[in-house]
């Protein structure tokens, strides 16, 4: 048999075996994953499966779908709300958590702007450095002399007006950062100036035309902060002291004596807590990867 016969039946062999190789490697990427997924995903179940069972059912079997002793309940629920006053922490945890989410997203939106359209003024380039090192000081450097200042001199702490400050400095200089990438680079300036031809103010410009399309990013910045302070505990914790300013995660501390503590009542305050978010998650999840990526190619 000649080379040039030969020839063809090797490619085909090397084909047929990269595809098969090719096959079993999907085969391996989907079980890795899908071992990802149950591992990330078990403490959710384990918490869905806890919550309509009580203290005896989850002490006894913690894994099993039905209480063996009382059954199926949803007797949590009630009693959670009533303890941890539900409505109250609730709305104190919507009026903080959208407050302070409103105020980063125009703020940082603003600031981005003004830093992206004039790199060559120092002013700018001094305001885009600071806030870049801003990032990377830990919050509990912070912590304790911020509750000393606010506390012991201005006298401001167990307010929600303090807490939504809190929040809005500091975590304006990511979207900052995140909103200098994504006008960098997906907001073309030849818009801003076919509109200062028709006579637009800067004012005008950046909310009818700039603004509008970082709505994948604006999104983004929303379902980041929003979940950052909706779950936040430690300076919720450190900033309210009385009860009627509870947030949800504060007030869930009620469930933990220094004894005992009712699972079933911890769990059904933990779905509670996380519903309201979940549902903002779903409604935004399709601009994530849109406003995670318009930022990341520097224009």
């Amino acid at each position: 048999m000649t080379a040039a016969t030969m020839s063809p039946r090797v490619n085909s062999e090397a084909n047929d075996k990269a595809i098969r190789h090719g096959r079993v490697m999907h085969v391996i990427t989907w079980i890795v994953l899908l071992i990802l997924f149950f591992v990330f995903i078990a403490p959710f179940l384990i918490v869905l499966v806890n919550v309509f069972k009580n203290m005896a059912d989850i002490t006894m079997d913690p894994l099993s779908l039905v209480g063996k002793i009382n059954g199926f309940t949803v007797e949590n629920f009630p009693h959670a709300m009533e303890s941890m006053d539900f409505w109250t922490v609730f709305a104190n945890s919507c009026i903080i958590t959208i407050s302070a989410t409103v105020l980063t997203v125009l703020f940082s939106a603003m600031c981005a702007y003004v830093v992206a359209r004039n790199p060559r003024w120092k002013f700018c380039a001094f305001i885009f450095a600071l806030m870049i090192a801003s990032m990377v000081i830990p919050f509990q450097v912070l912590m304790v002399p911020l509750v000393s200042v606010y506390g012991g001199a201005f006298h401001v702490l167990n307010s929600r007006l303090t807490l939504i400050l809190m929040h809005t400095g500091f975590s304006v200089s990511m979207a900052m950062f995140m909103y200098h990438g994504a006008i960098r680079t997906n907001v073309p300036i030849d818009l801003e100036e076919a509109a200062e031809i028709d006579g637009c103010s800067k004012w005008r410009t950046f909310w009818t035309i700039v603004f509008p399309l970082l709505r994948p990013m604006t999104a983004t910045i929303i379902i980041i902060d929003a979940m950052a302070f909706w779950n936040d505990y430690l300076l919720p914790s450190l900033v309210l002291g009385r009860k009627s300013l509870y947030t949800i995660p504060v007030a869930t501390q009620v469930f933990y004596g220094t004894y005992s503590t009712d699972i079933g009542l911890v769990m059904a305050a933990l779905v509670l807590a996380m519903l309201p978010i979940l549902i903002l998650y779903l409604f935004l999840q399709r601009f994530i990867v849109a406003g995670v990526t318009a930022g990341a190619v520097k224009g």
